[in-house]
């Protein structure tokens, strides 16, 4: 006998009951099966009295066989109203008293049901930009900041010098902790001294010193001088100018061009740069995609699936830190901080996996394959990467899941209002001031 309740959108109650009968046959089932193979002390195995065994082992089978009723009847119930069960059925026992059967309620989510909406109101905006030279000459730039060295002059400190100087501070004209510090070097305007003690220094030659106060930010890291006034006195003692490499052969061999060539160096960072413009123009549409499948088909989604995805988060992080190589084991994580970011993950999950089914949005061998010579195509040697990816089906099922994930967002640029929109460089890489 069974009984469905709806409690809300998702969560099912179904009240059952089973003969007692039926239990305590299924249980005389296993004691006798036990009884051929149990052993105890001063009987051969299989020759131990039947009365014996179920005094021992009544409770254990009665437990079990209980527990095979209920999942036996619950699952029963369960195909014939052709339930999607999310998570795992709580099961309640009930009173029972003066009855002939064992009662219980299970109560348990259920998927939502989902009919994927039209999209075709819905705007996407497809950045696109074109890498030219002038792309190729920025990134360039920025490499050779990178490779920056820094050679003495003789003359006054400057904006992007790197100084080398002792300074001593004092708070009410006694030294304070952290305010002494001897042939400490630093790069003006590199930020990692706070902008007055910079601006201090601007100016002053080898060997020259100076005296000045100073005004900790309110929200300084160190309590003890948060929002405090203190004075500085500062040595110069080396001033050195940033120069930059020439773009030539032994820059390029510094980027991994064997030869030197200048000009296929400049080949490499295209196609470099054009992957990553690739890379994010991918990224921008897929985010506006998948704003546009939560906007249009808003669900409910089971909490038990919250739960797990919020957990799987929290373990996430935790070996995230560790791998940073934090200690968490007093580090408390706790999955509710995931709560949001959880069932936003859930109801995408959902939403996709029910527009792949509808559409035929799998993911096909061919493109699976593009995919991966494309993660290749970077690599010294690409074909060891491809074997890589295929010689476990876990990897290879990653490069799956983002095919799925490109046809989803395909589809929907395919049936949205989708325009191009020319981006800049900066805009794109999130250089822009």
């Amino acid at each position: 006998m069974s009984n469905q309740v709806t409690v809300s959108a998702l969560e099912r109650r179904i009240d059952m009951s089973v003969p007692l009968a039926e239990i305590d046959k299924d249980v005389e089932a296993r004691l006798k099966k036990m009884a051929r193979t149990v052993k105890m002390p001063g009987f051969r195995p299989g020759k131990v009295p039947y009365r014996m065994v179920a005094q021992s082992y009544g409770p254990q089978a009665r437990s079990e066989a209980i527990g095979a009723a209920v999942e036996k009847a619950l699952g029963e119930q369960i195909r014939a109203q052709s339930l999607r069960v999310a998570g795992y059925p709580n099961i309640e026992p009930k009173d029972a008293s003066g009855t002939d059967a064992l009662e219980f309620t299970a109560v348990f989510e259920v998927y939502p049901e989902i009919v994927i909406a039209d999209v075709s109101g819905q705007d996407v905006e497809r950045p696109q930009l074109s890498v030219t030279d002038a792309e190729v000459d920025k990134t360039l730039d920025v490499l050779r900041k990178q490779r920056t060295t820094f050679v003495p002059v003789e003359r006054a400190a400057q904006d992007a010098d790197r100084v080398v100087v002792d300074f001593i501070g004092r708070k009410d004209g006694e030294e304070f902790e952290g305010g002494k510090a001897v042939d400490f070097a630093f790069v003006i305007g590199g930020g990692q001294m706070l902008k007055d003690f910079e601006t201090a220094v601007l100016g002053l030659v080898a060997g020259e010193s100076k005296t000045f106060d100073m005004t900790f930010p309110a929200d300084y890291h160190a309590t003890h001088l948060a929002g405090q006034t203190v004075q500085f006195e500062v040595v110069l003692k080396k001033v050195e100018e940033p120069k930059l490499p020439e773009v030539d052969a032994e820059f390029a061999k510094s980027l991994g061009i064997v030869d030197g060539d200048v000009a296929k160096m400049r080949e490499e960072v295209k196609a470099n740069l054009e992957r990553e413009v690739k890379r994010r123009i991918q990224a921008k549409v897929k985010e506006r995609v998948m704003n546009v499948l939560i906007e249009t088909n808003p669900i409910e989604v089971p909490k038990a699936l919250v739960d797990q995805e919020s957990q799987q988060l929290a373990e996430n992080a935790k070996k995230d830190f560790e791998a940073r190589g934090m200690q968490t084991k007093n580090l408390p994580i706790d999955a509710g901080w995931f709560a949001e970011q959880a069932a936003r993950r859930v109801k995408l999950g959902l939403i996709m996996s029910e527009l792949v089914k509808s559409k035929e949005l799998h993911a096909k061998p061919e493109q699976i394959r593009a995919t991966i010579e494309d993660f290749a195509a970077s690599y010294e040697d690409p074909s060891e990467v491809v074997s890589w990816y295929y010689s476990q089906p876990q990897r290879l099922a990653q490069a799956e899941a983002l095919v799925i994930e490109d046809n989803v967002v395909e589809w929907v640029v395919s049936n949205a209002k989708t325009t191009d929109k020319a981006t800049s460089f900066d805009d794109l890489m999130g250089n822009a001031a």
